[in-house]
This record gives C-alpha cells, sequence and structure tokens, in this order.
C-alpha cells in the first residue's frame, strides 16, 4: 500500500508491501483451485450415491388406481406396446415362443451367469437394465450386447416414473441412453418400466408416461408370465411360475439382479431344457415384432413376403421392425453374424449404433463413474484412517495431559531454584499502533524483572513513536525501541536476541499482553539446565465474537492439550510467537530464527530439538493475543501456519535418520505432527461428507447418530481441557458449528499449501488486521 507524503510525493512499497501483494495475486487461484478439489470431491459422493440408489423386487409401488382412460385394446392386448403413427398398439407373443426377459441388471456376481447360460443353451435374452448399473459394470453389458443379446432401459434409478415430472422422466431416459453408449456404443427403441406387470395392471398415472414414450419412439414391453424369482419360492416354483399355460407364447420375466439371484442360476438351465422339450423356441422382444411384422405381410398380400424372408436369411430373427417403428431404415441395421437357434446379430433391431456426441457424453459418464467408484472406496479407507488417528489422538491427549497435569501441580514438584535473573523480553512489531501500547502496560506490571526490546520492523503507522510515548508515559526506563528497515519477523527476532542484555529471551507478539506473572512462570523451567525453550500458554482475547470463541476452543483444546502430551513424549513441536522463553546462548548456536520457513517458530523449535536442547510447556504462564477477527483474516494465519509447518518438516526431514535427541524427535515428534497437523485435518472433513452421503443415501438416523457420538468424544475431550485450564464451559455450546466450520476450512488451507508448496510458492510475514481490543489481561488491575 502506497501513501502521500507532506509534500504529495508517493512513497514507494516497503519490501513487505512488495511482497505482500505478490503473495495476495498468487492466493485467490490456489484457494479457487482448493474450492474445486472440495466441490469435485462433494460432486463423486453425490454421484456415487445417486448410482447406488436400491433396486427392490419388482412391485407396484401405487395401487387401487383407475383405469378408465386407459384404452381397452391395451388393457387387453399382448406385452409389447407400440405407438406406430401415434396409434396405441399391442403385440402378443407367438404361440410355442418365449421371449426371455430379465430386470434390473447388470449385476457384477449374477449377470456373468445368467449370460453363460443362454450362450451354453443358444438362447437370447432382452435384458432391461437399470441405467446406475450399467454405468458401473460397462464391462458386462458390452459382453452382453457383443454376446447377440438385447438390451432395454429399466430407467437409470429404478424410479416409479407415475409420480415423475416429465423433466425427471426424460433424464431418466436419457441417461441411461448415455450410459449404454458408453458401454456398448449403442442406444436402444426398447423400455421396460420399474414395478409393472401385465398391460391390465396399466392405470391413469402410468398411462400418460407410455404415452409420452411412445411419441419418443420407444416400444414399451410389459409381461405375460411372471417367474417371481425376486420372492425367492424355490427352484421349482419359479420353473412352474415361469411356464406359460397351454402352449400360449409368453413374455416371461426373471431378474439377473436387484437381490439374491442364486434360484434363478439353478432354475434357468432346467428351465430352458423343459421349455425346449415342450418345443418352444426362445427369440428377442425384437424376434417377436418382426415374427408379427411378417405375418401381418404375409396376411394382407402385399406382395412383401418375398423380402420379409430375406430379410430374415441375413439376420436371422433380429427383423427390421423395431427400426421401423423409431423412423429408421432397415438398412441401418448390418447384415449379420446370424446364428442358429435364436442367436441374433450384435446390432438387434431395437438396438441403434451411439455416435456423436451422445457417444463421447457417455462415455464421460462412464469415466465419471469409474472415478467415483475408484474414489469413494479410497475415500472410506481415509475415513478409516481419520477415525483411527482422531480417536487414538484424543486418547493420547486424554491420558497424557492427566499425567502432565498431576506431574506438574505436584506440591513438591520443582524445576529446581527460582530463577530470578533478569530477562530480555523481545516484542517485535510491524504496524502495531492499535496493540503496542497494551502489550507494554501488561510487561509494564510484570512481576520479574525484565528489559523490553520493541524491534520496529519498518513500521509506516508511527509504531516506534507510540512505543517510546507508551514507555514514557508508564516510567518504563527498561525499554528500547530499535528500528530497522522492512526485513520480516525472523530478522526482527535475530537483532532483538543480538540486542539482548540477559541469557534468557522471552519472545512474544505485539498483539499479545502477558499476566504479571507470565514472565515469572516462563523462565522457571530454565533452572533445569538441559531445557532450552519453554512453551507458555496462550490465550484468545477476544472471545466474545463467534470466530473468537471458536478459536478459544481450539487454543484450550488443540493447542495447549496437546502441547501436554507432546511434552511428556519430548517431541514439542512448536514454542507459540505470542509467548515463547529460549536460552540466548541456544537460540545463537542453532543459527538464531531462520527466514527459511514461515512458521519460524516450528523452525526453530525443530532445531533445538535437534541441537539436544529439551522443549517444554509452562501452562502457568499465561498471555491474552488477539485472534483475527474475520474468516478472511482466519484463514490467511491458518495458511501461513500450515504452509510453515510443511516447509518446517521438510526442512527437517533428515532427523528421520539422525540419531541421538534429533532422531527422537524425527521419528516420534515428525510423524505424530504429520499425522494430527496435515493428514487427519485434510482428510477430516470426510467425517461431515460421508455423515451428509450416509444420511442421504443410507441410514439417515444411523448416521446422525454416529455424527452426534463422534462430537460427543470431541465435546468431552473439549470439557476436560477447559477443566484443566479452568475455563468457562459456555463456550463449548459453539462447539458443534465450530467443527464443521473448522473441518472444512483446514481442509481447503492445507490444500492451498500444499498447491503452494507444489508451485514453489514463497511468503513472507504476514500482518493481519488488528484492533487492539484485547487490553490488560484478567487479574491486572
Amino acid at each position: 500500500m502506497t501513501t502521500t507524503s507532506s509534500r504529495g510525493r508517493r512513497r514507494a512499497p516497503t519490501r513487505m508491501e512488495r511482497a505482500a501483494g505478490k503473495a495476495a495475486a498468487l492466493q485467490k487461484p490456489r484457494v479457487i483451485l482448493a474450492l474445486l478439489l472440495l466441490l469435485a470431491l462433494t460432486s463423486v459422493m453425490l454421484l456415487d450415491g445417486y448410482l447406488r440408489a436400491e433396486v427392490g423386487g419388482d412391485q407396484r409401488v401405487r395401487t387401487g388406481a383407475s383405469a378408465g382412460k386407459v384404452p381397452d385394446e391395451v388393457l387387453d392386448g399382448g406385452p409389447i406396446l407400440t405407438f406406430q403413427g401415434g396409434q396405441a398398439t399391442t403385440v402378443s407373443v407367438p404361440d410355442k415362443t418365449i421371449a426371455l426377459t430379465f430386470d434390473d441388471g447388470p449385476n457384477p456376481t449374477w449377470t456373468p451367469q445368467v449370460l453363460k447360460i443362454l450362450e451354453e443353451y443358444d438362447v437370447p435374452g432382452t435384458f432391461f437394465l437399470v441405467g446406475s448399473m450399467v454405468s458401473r459394470y460397462p464391462d458386462i453389458v458390452k459382453d452382453m450386447v457383443e454376446e447377440g443379446n438385447e438390451v432395454g432401459i429399466h430407467t437409470f434409478t429404478h424410479v416409479d416414473l407415475s409420480y415423475q415430472s416429465d423433466a425427471r422422466v426424460d433424464r431418466e431416459m436419457e441417461q441411461t441412453q448415455l450410459a449404454l453408449a458408453g458401454a456398448a456404443g449403442i442406444t436402444t427403441t426398447l423400455f421396460r418400466a420399474p414395478y409393472s406387470s401385465e398391460t391390465d395392471a396399466i392405470d391413469n398415472y402410468s398411462w400418460p408416461i407410455y404415452e409420452k414414450l411412445g411419441e419418443d419412439g420407444y416400444t414399451s414391453v410389459f409381461v405375460d408370465t411372471d417367474s417371481d424369482d425376486w420372492k425367492k419360492p424355490g427352484v421349482s416354483k419359479i420353473i412352474k411360475w415361469a411356464t406359460p399355460e397351454d402352449g400360449k407364447g409368453a413374455s416371461v420375466l426373471f431378474h439377473d439382479a436387484g437381490g439374491e439371484r442364486s434360484q434363478t442360476i439353478k432354475a434357468l438351465p432346467t428351465y430352458i431344457k423343459k421349455m425346449k422339450a415342450a418345443g418352444y423356441s426362445f427369440t428377442t422382444i425384437s424376434g417377436v415384432m418382426q415374427e408379427q411384422n411378417a405375418a401381418a405381410r404375409e396376411a394382407s398380400g402385399t406382395g412383401q413376403q418375398q423380402a420379409a424372408g430375406a430379410a430374415t436369411a441375413t439376420q436371422g430373427t433380429t427383423g427390421t421392425e423395431g427400426a421401423t417403428a423409431t423412423g429408421e431404415q432397415p438398412g441401418n441395421v448390418p447384415d449379420g453374424e446370424g446364428g442358429t437357434g435364436g442367436t441374433v446379430n450384435r446390432l438387434q433391431a431395437a438396438h441403434r449404433e451411439a455416435t456423436g456426441v451422445t457417444l463421447y457424453e457417455g462415455k464421460a459418464l462412464i469415466a465419471a463413474v469409474t472415478l467415483a467408484e475408484w474414489t469413494v472406496p479410497t475415500l472410506s479407507v481415509g475415513l478409516m484412517i481419520v477415525g483411527v488417528a482422531v480417536m487414538g489422538r484424543f486418547g493420547m491427549m486424554l491420558i497424557l495431559a492427566r499425567r502432565h497435569y498431576r506431574k506438574r501441580n505436584k506440591r513438591r514438584f520443582s524445576w529446581g531454584p527460582t530463577v530470578t535473573r533478569p530477562v530480555s523480553v523481545i516484542v517485535p512489531a510491524y504496524n502495531e499502533k492499535e496493540c503496542i501500547a497494551n502489550t507494554l502496560k501488561s510487561l509494564a506490571k510484570s512481576t520479574h524483572p525484565i528489559e523490553v526490546i520493541v524491534v520496529d520492523d519498518g513500521s509506516t503507522d508511527n509504531t516506534s513513536e507510540i512505543s517510546r510515548e507508551a514507555a514514557r508515559a508508564l516510567g518504563m526506563t527498561n525499554v528500547r525501541v530499535i528500528r530497522q528497515e522492512n526485513a520480516g519477523k525472523p530478522a526482527a527476532l535475530n537483532n532483538g536476541v543480538r540486542s539482548a542484555s540477559y541469557d534468557i529471551v522471552v519472545m512474544m507478539d505485539g498483539d499479545t499482553v502477558f499476566e504479571p506473572d507470565a514472565v515469572h512462570q516462563l523462565v522457571q523451567p530454565f533452572a533445569d539446565p538441559k531445557v532450552g525453550a519453554v512453551a507458555g500458554n496462550a490465550k484468545v482475547g477476544n472471545r466474545d465474537t463467534i470466530i473468537g470463541a471458536w478459536q478459544h476452543i481450539e487454543y484450550v483444546m488443540g493447542f495447549n492439550l496437546d502441547r501436554r502430551m507432546y511434552d511428556l513424549l519430548r517431541c514439542m513441536p512448536t514454542i507459540p510467537g505470542a509467548i515463547g522463553a529460549f536460552r540466548r546462548e541456544a537460540v545463537l548456536e542453532v543459527g538464531g530464527m531462520s527466514e527459511d520457513t514461515l512458521a519460524e517458530d516450528t523452525d526453530i523449535t525443530i532445531a533445538m530439538h535437534r541441537g539436544g536442547w529439551q522443549v517444554v510447556y509452562q501452562e502457568h504462564a499465561k498471555a491474552w493475543t488477539e485472534a483475527p477477527g474475520s474468516l478472511k483474516q482466519l484463514w490467511s494465519q491458518r495458511y501461513r501456519w500450515s504452509y510453515g509447518t510443511m516447509q518446517a518438516l521438510w526442512k527437517h526431514r533428515k532427523s528421520l535418520t539422525d540419531k541421538g535427541p534429533s532422531g527422537r524427535f524425527g521419528r516420534v515428534g515428525m510423524p505424530l505432527v504429520v499425522l494430527f497437523q496435515i493428514i487427519t485435518p485434510v482428510f477430516a472433513p470426510l467425517i461431515d461428507v460421508f455423515t451428509i452421503y450416509s444420511m442421504i443415501f443410507v441410514d439417515f438416523q444411523a448416521a446422525l447418530l454416529a455424527w452426534l457420538a463422534v462430537l460427543g468424544v470431541q465435546l468431552g475431550c473439549a470439557a476436560y481441557a477447559f477443566r484443566l485450564d479452568r475455563e468457562k464451559y459456555r463456550y463449548l455450546l459453539m462447539m458443534p458449528l465450530q467443527q464443521l466450520a473448522y473441518r472444512q476450512m483446514m481442509y481447503l488451507v492445507l490444500i492451498h499449501s500444499c498447491i503452494t508448496a507444489l508451485t514453489g510458492g514463497r511468503l513472507r510475514w504476514q500482518k493481519l488486521k488488528r484492533t487492539g481490543e484485547v487490553g490488560t489481561p484478567a487479574g491486572v488491575s
């Protein structure tokens, strides 16, 4: 941001402002990409759920409706309904002929077995397929068609169309056609409605559907004889119920999906042999129509018998009626690979070769479904990892935090001789005019002897002058203000360390206020000569807003409870920038605050571990910090933290193979940080996504109860953390909403961070907008 001086000349932007501008220019596309990835994940889940719509037995959903609008000749007619010339016409199956039909497939277990039986007995079948199943098992459909069987549409989701709008009907048909195009390169003119039976079951609700589809060129197929195999009555009854009476022809219904079909598989060979022995032949629906059409031509004496016979000779039982029904010419049906015994061509009369946009859209649908079929199981594994990690983390935190609390709060516990010598407090500041006076005011009440070093990192808002004025007003003679060119927070901290007069340095942010005994409590662990750094207890000061309350919960539960656990495991990953203390010699020994990463606090903490120093947590050293006040600022902060953590872990990756203290952190601390701060947050949204998925497509009540159970565990852990920190429980009322918001945001933040890392992005010290509302901490008068 540029400003105008008193002379009217524009000030050149600082190094920090130029870096911030570049970061802002790169951030938006990365955020959009992260949002797109979340949208893609949600879309894949919804697609998978849509495809897995449950298919049940063929039974009417709507019963007892009037059929007054349905023509009598349809109600009393045959099982094949066409609308040639706009006139409803039914076709019956000739005597001693069976059109063997199968509903609800394909199914990966049962359909291949049915196809094998049909091939073995040289019998064609007509399969009415559910589009969602076609898109999931395209190879089965391709084999089905190539083996000479005929396919028809059984809607995309096996829905009762009589309840649906015209738009839904069109969508069910079009989606199934696309699935067939992508799977086998064809479309079809045959249709059977879910929950349909014989033509006399057509009613005033379903009749308009058949009329509409007839106008669109579809032939609707019903049932003469129903095996009722879906009821699983036993093999003998299936065969009995599928047998037509008195040598009549029939459209016979079996199922190759929609449930357990072992009885169907056992009954089918016996049934075929029985019917052949009784003199029956088997054909497809198109074969029935071809035979009926040939008979009609013969009866009319139109002189077309010879042409029909020639067509029959070249096409087997394929015929041409399906083509004629939709206005297609018989020439579109290729000369055959025709077989004997009823085997028909790959391109049945009811089939159309899919070309152009339809073909490519179909292939795209199959590809999307394949992706969903692969993605959802993979995400399920991810959800298991999240579940185990979340529960494991909670278990570890509860057990170790309790041990930590008991150990550190024993009456006889002591770090060693009381540390009373003066320490240096370093306050890096960049444009902190709103907060710096409150920070100094809190330090003025410190019960421990200190010197204060304010390092102004090229501020443009008179932070230096405000600091000096505040120090004079408070009578603080122990304050030094050092001004440097804008170089970033690590450089400011290093400048302060070099300028420090004492061997212990306390580091705090310019928007933070300390409790009076915070410094004294913070430096007591240095009585142990092995301790190189100490993490304090950072508290959210502006917790009265929704966002502030969310962060308050996060600080108490996610940060301080974690630090108790890490302390006992001796692998503390981060000393908070808001309140931390270091041995000056240890800081200089590891090279100071590094500019290699965005998370200089995590970077130096890991460096301390690798240098052989112990890093501990002092819960009684409390500081109050101003948390981001908007989602945008919160995103910016968490983005910096997560990206900086990734950078620090990568920088110190060699600790995985090191020996001694460095190796200990690499093999204990680093895996825990990766698991709890990267992997778990990335997959955590799966908890909510799978909950929504299960509530919509599986079991609403069970999914809701499972989600509430996870929330209950989190609330229990949070309540325990609040108890240890002696916080008010009322803030936990915000936790359900906090969990929902934080899981999604942290997923996006981590994806954003990963994209930044992969694209080689680099950010500098980001300044959040402050209000200065965190003033004197509780207990300070």
